[in-house]
């Protein structure tokens, strides 16, 4: 089995790649998705309220903006919040990567994580792919989702840029094309990593 580190910054298209990994026969897990998942947990939940406070909903839950408000504008803040989430994170990682192992010897497994290079863990995977797109391209697509500027130029900057990540690839896609050249990207990336995959194994 070939574990696949897939990263890149905010509205450079990560998901999209891997919803595209998946479709060509991956088996991919998203950080993000756990986060959401844990964020549930009664005892993350009062982590979290011991050191932020009310950032709840009327039904209990984690206010997702407001908590992400706090964080993206204090550093010290944001540290405390990933001393919670991501050892829980890494540990549904490996869970994953466990499982698939056992079904699938020759799987290429790939875990989307956003800030795999700013944690370090990027080391934990054979292969390293990041998405790349520009400072421009990133903001216009957070505009498009909906976000403010100041809050979108805000969450872009908290993160490391697309070029210092690229640095850390073993393997780059350009996501500043057409949907049509990110497919045929990803396509090729495919058969590389399952070629990578069988050898391993």
């Amino acid at each position: 089995m070939l574990k696949v580190g897939l990263t890149g910054s905010i509205g450079t298209g990560k998901s999209t790649v891997a919803r595209l990994l998946e479709r060509e026969g991956a088996y991919v897990i998203d950080a993000d998705r756990i986060v959401h998942d844990l964020l549930n947990r009664q005892d993350i939940r009062e982590k979290i309220r011991s050191l932020f406070g009310d950032v709840f909903r009327e039904d209990g839950s984690v206010d997702r903006k407001k908590l992400a408000k706090i964080v993206f504008s204090d550093e010290t803040k944001k540290k405390q919040l990933e001393s919670i989430i991501h050892p829980e994170v890494f540990k549904e990682i490996e869970k994953f990567f466990s499982s698939i192992r056992k079904k699938d010897p020759d799987a290429v497994a790939v875990a989307e994580v956003p800030l795999m290079i700013e944690t370090g863990s990027y080391k934990n995977y054979d292969v390293v792919v990041v998405v790349y797109a520009p400072f421009e391209l990133q903001l216009k697509r957070l505009l498009e989702k909906g976000m403010d500027r100041d809050e979108a130029i805000r969450r872009i900057k908290s993160q490391m840029s697309p070029e210092e990540k690229v640095k850390y690839a073993d393997f780059v896609i350009d996501n500043t094309g057409s949907l049509e050249s990110l497919e045929k990207q990803v396509k090729e990336l495919y058969r590389k990593l399952k070629r990578m995959a069988e050898k391993k194994d």
